[in-house]
């Protein structure tokens, strides 16, 4: 047996060589350093090798997107005269005709048979503001009118308060001809209530067998009906156009590309 002084020696060195060996277990499992991306440089910084955009009264100019970068002296291929009227919130982040979201402070605009995608100068004939546009969407489905504008491109022309006013557009730029060929529809309404529009879409599917009726509601509450005839050509949606009346809402013929 070992004597009490050797014990208490032994009882220490032991505790001794176990702090030491836990101090070197602990030293030998550091956690791995991360690797922290730089923060990203301010708003409004131009990105490397780029020159800062010059600064007027404050603000940072916006570059038009390159697609309506059209020179002053282009000659519009078309020429239309009417009412614009605009569109914003209810529709604002909800996907357009051409796929995209639709974006109201983004300079676009919907036309009923414009090729989607063309540019078009639209002239305010009270002010004669002017801006150009990218055809989006499709409408406006109102009797009368022949553009809405996003509310960015309203805002340009100065017609926001007004709410409508005469323009001319001025087609530029069309990925397509206007003229040739496309994709047709019918579109039939607003209708106030459900049941008028799904009556009518049934006795339109009992009259074209071979189309596609389609009945929906807008965002704003109000019901549509929509005829896709066979081979979505024009001439068959015009006649549809032509053998069809309703009490309510109104007919139009719309392009879908």
């Amino acid at each position: 047996m070992l004597s009490g002084r050797k014990t208490i020696r032994l009882r220490a060195s032991v505790a001794l060589s176990l702090v030491c060996l836990f101090a070197l277990t602990a030293c030998s499992h550091k956690p791995p350093r991360a690797s922290i991306p730089p923060a990203p440089p301010p708003t409004g910084t131009a990105p490397a090798g780029e020159p800062p955009a010059k600064a007027e009264a404050g603000k940072v100019p916006e570059a038009a997107p390159p697609e309506l970068e059209i020179p002053a002296e282009a000659k519009p291929v078309f020429v239309e005269t009417g009412i614009a009227s605009w569109y914003g919130p209810p529709y604002h982040n909800r996907r357009g005709s051409n796929g995209e979201v639709y974006d109201m402070h983004a300079m676009t605009a919907a036309h009923r048979t414009l090729p989607l995608g063309s540019i078009v100068r639209v002239v305010n004939l009270e002010t004669k503001a002017s801006t150009v546009v990218r055809i989006t969407d499709r409408g406006p489905f109102i009797e009368g009118r022949v553009i809405d504008l996003s509310k960015a491109a309203a805002e340009k022309i100065g017609m926001i308060q007004k709410g409508t006013t005469e323009v001319r557009l001025e087609v530029l730029k069309t990925p397509v001809p206007i003229s040739d060929g496309g994709r047709w529809a019918v579109q039939i309404g607003g209708f106030d209530h459900e049941k008028v529009a799904r009556d009518l879409a049934g006795n339109l599917m009992r009259r074209y067998h071979t189309a596609k009726v389609l009945t929906f509601n807008s965002p704003v509450g109000d019901w549509w009906v929509r005829v896709r005839v066979k081979g979505d050509l024009r001439a068959r949606a015009e006649e549809v156009v032509k053998d069809t009346t309703t009490n309510e809402g109104a007919i139009f013929l719309v392009r879908l590309d």
